[in-house]
């Protein structure tokens, strides 16, 4: 059976975990440590009421975290409430899924590409340059369930990074970063098929990944593999003061 968008939710945050996770009322306050917004944001339980929301963003600044809503599907009520409140939308993102068999019919050339846990330092290197930093690395390195890094080269060279961790027999690939030099040469096509060999060796039927709507290039190589979007989520911002537009 496919796995369902809330089974998706749940992998996201097992495979990408915050430093804190904490129910709070009707809501999941999260402690991201710095390692951006998908370990920072809040999540709505069931029984919320527009009069919860000042505690949950006083929680989060004494965090000192701005803040953070993510939106996921089915919470319309709580985007419009959010909304109302000034709040920012930002970052609609894709859930690509697919079963590992689909890209596991074609062996990854020799010396392309390479599962690899801990991180080379070249590695470490390519995500910096990427972006990813050292807090978003220990992002990865919370995580307690099958994990690896994904090493990619191109032309004899060092040329990309990627995470990949399982929950369940989901494996989700994270962090993604090929430098700028060995992009539009196929190097991604060859990481994402090392990631579904090891997911299928590590016992996984599925593998997935998140993209945000705007990135064309990455959503166009997920569809190129024949990967499905099979749900989204948003985040919803309060702007600082001043910061309105």
């Amino acid at each position: 059976m496919t796995p369902t968008v809330e089974t998706l939710y749940e992998v996201t945050e097992a495979t990408w975990p915050p430093a804190d996770r904490t129910p709070a009322g009707p809501w999941v306050l999260r402690n991201g440590a710095g390692g951006g917004k998908r370990v920072s944001a809040a999540t709505a339980q069931d029984d919320w009421s527009e009069d919860d929301l000042p505690a949950a963003e006083s929680a989060m600044r004494m965090l000192d975290q701005d803040p953070l809503f993510m939106i996921r599907e089915g919470e319309e009520n709580l985007d419009r409430a959010l909304e109302a409140r000034g709040y920012q939308l930002i970052d609609p993102v894709n859930l690509w899924l697919c079963p590992v068999d689909l890209l596991t019919d074609i062996a990854v050339p020799r010396l392309t590409a390479f599962p690899i846990w801990e991180p080379l330092n070249i590695m470490r290197d390519i995500w910096h340059a990427g972006g990813i930093d050292e807090a978003r690395i220990a992002v990865m390195e919370r995580v307690t369930g099958p994990k690896t890094g994904i090493f990619g080269r191109m032309n004899d060279k060092s040329a990309g990074a990627a995470f990949c961790a399982m929950h369940k027999d989901i494996a989700m690939v994270h962090a993604i970063e090929i430098a700028p030099d060995h992009r539009r040469n196929g190097l991604g096509v060859w990481m994402m098929r090392q990631a579904a060999f090891w997911a299928r060796a590590n016992g996984a039927k599925w593998l997935s990944v998140l993209c945000t709507q705007s990135n064309d290039a990455a959503n166009g190589l997920y569809a190129s593999l024949g990967m499905k979007v099979v749900g989204q989520y948003h985040y919803r911002i309060l702007p600082k003061t001043g910061d309105q537009t």
